[in-house]
């Protein structure tokens, strides 16, 4: 179940708290439709992660330089006539309008949600990853769901990944981007 990739290149966030799943689900997404995908944590300055391992909140100033270079990496692919997927909680309206200011094509998030529990409960299984969860309960309060906003698939995140991976392209077939059209296959 691919997507189709018209001109001007497509760009998709995936986008949700910690644990919801972004990195496996875009992973998946970028596979199926023969798009790379980067994970955007990759990009966190090392100041960020240090403070996050720690179990300090991020501050929008810290966000910021994170931000732009996501929004530098988009707009580098889409310059390049490349699609992209790409992982970012984009937490809040204002962090994904830089990150829509930034691209030169279309861009799409994917809205990864779940409860509490569940987000809880795969952030504790999870080993090796710098983010306690903690910081679980202050990203669902920096939280700003993306209820309203276009370009915009929600999808919950209570099943299976191959199903989550389905939903996802199912709801962006439904999507009108500015600056181009959109299907999903």
């Amino acid at each position: 179940m691919g997507f189709e990739q018209k001109a001007p290149p497509l760009a998709v966030v995936v986008m949700g708290v910690s644990g919801c799943g972004k990195s496996s689900v875009g992973e998946r997404l970028a596979a199926q439709n023969g798009m790379p995908f980067l994970e955007g944590d990759q990009l966190h300055p090392a100041e960020n992660v240090e403070k996050m391992a720690q179990g300090i909140s991020l501050t929008d100033d810290d966000r910021l330089p994170w931000l732009d270079r996501i929004g530098a990496e988009i707009r580098t692919a889409q310059e390049a006539s490349q699609g992209l997927v790409i992982s970012c909680s984009a937490l809040k309206r204002h962090y994904r309008d830089r990150l829509r200011q930034a691209a030169t094509g279309r861009l799409v998030f994917v809205f990864l949600e779940g409860s509490r529990a569940l987000l809880l409960s795969r952030m504790q299984a999870r080993q090796g990853h710098f983010m306690p969860a903690s910081l679980l309960d202050s990203q669902l309060e920096t939280l700003e769901p993306p209820t309203g906003e276009a370009g915009v698939v929600t999808v919950a995140i209570d099943n299976a990944l191959d199903d989550i991976v389905a939903l996802a392209c199912k709801g962006l077939s439904g999507i009108t981007i500015k600056g181009g059209d959109y299907r999903a296959g």
